[in-house]
């Protein structure tokens, strides 16, 4: 399979968002978990800040998606329920589809609907995330209310799933939701990281599908750990998912594609690999977010590099976490 439409070979090499380091902010230590979309004439991203204590999500704007400025957080800690009052990690909003079309937002039943999930301890990803449901009328994207119960959670799945339920990627086609996520089957020591699928017909009760994870990793290869953060994106009569490969040593970028969301089948070699010592994505390329600008293909991910002296941020392991682009063409 052809999947040169969908390469980004091009590194802009400088980050287009970092954290603020600023003592007390959400995101003190590390941005992460990038969704680009274009709403209202402008870009947006949406993405998570980690302060120490857990994730919480904010927006930023921009006008050539190579520098974001930021908004306002949207999903804060001690909202929502208690199930979702620590943690809160926003990765989708329901957009159009289409790999090659604007980027933008849609309805249903009047809201935009927004996919999160949520760890239930203090910490760095602590617990067994569950996955939940935002609504906003409000066309600024800032006031959003969350559904009161979970969608998803680990307990109800397959042992393959039940250490924790991960990064969201929410569609609709032909009049069904589709919720693609990654899970882990255990939240100590080394786990394993795959994509699964759940359907619905409402965005409330969701079916997973029976031949869960539609992705799977590959033993001894660069995606032995993990295949992870999937974006689903049509192209033709062709679906692609971006998603990240990790070997536990290096996070990489790769694609799938299918002709019906259900069977999926890997490209066998990564699509952005990590860069050379010292570089921006030296450790880790991963967590895409892909939307196209006047025909070209712009390919957000999260990029890590061991912190150096004069680092704005300086994350946990320790690294510098930043947001990183890469394109169809050079710019």
């Amino acid at each position: 399979m052809n999947i040169d439409n969908w390469l980004t070979p091009y590194k802009w090499g400088k980050p287009v968002l970092i954290g603020s380091g600023e003592k007390g902010a959400f995101d003190y230590h590390a941005v992460d978990c990038p969704f680009v979309f274009r709403h209202n004439g402008r870009f947006y991203m949406m993405y998570v800040g980690f302060d120490g204590t857990g994730y919480q999500t904010a927006l930023a704007v921009s006008d050539d998606l190579l520098r974001f400025e930021p908004l306002s957080t949207i999903l804060r800690r001690n909202e929502g329920s208690d199930w979702d009052s620590r943690n809160v990690a926003g990765t989708w909003i329901l957009r159009d589809n289409e790999m090659f079309g604007p980027g933008t937002l849609k309805q249903w039943n009047g809201k935009y609907w927004l996919a999160y999930h949520s760890y239930p301890g203090d910490g760095y990803e602590e617990g067994s995330a569950k996955i939940g449901l935002a609504w906003t009328e409000d066309e600024n994207l800032l006031e959003w209310h969350r559904l009161p119960d979970p969608i998803l959670t680990p307990e109800e799945g397959e042992p393959w799933e039940r250490g924790g339920l991960y990064k969201e990627c929410l569609l609709e086609h032909e009049g069904k939701f589709y919720l693609f996520y990654n899970a882990k089957n255990k939240n100590r020591g080394r786990w394993i990281e795959q994509t699964g699928l759940a359907v619905s017909a409402d965005l409330i009760h969701w079916t997973r599908h029976k031949d869960n994870p539609v992705i799977r990793v590959t033993p001894d290869r660069w995606d032995s750990g993990f295949v992870s953060d999937p974006c689903v994106l049509k192209d033709g009569d062709r679906w692609a998912m971006f998603f990240f490969g990790y070997d536990y040593k290096k996070a990489q970028e790769g694609i799938a594609y299918s002709a019906d969301l259900l069977n999926w089948t890997k490209h066998p070699e990564p699509i952005i690999t990590v860069g050379g010592e010292g570089e921006l994505d030296e450790v880790f390329a991963h967590k895409p977010s892909v939307i196209a600008h006047n025909g070209v293909l712009h390919h957000f991910y999260t990029a890590c590099r061991k912190p150096r002296e004069g680092d704005r941020t300086c994350n946990f392991y320790p690294e510098f976490r930043t947001i990183a682009v890469a394109t169809s063409r050079k710019l």
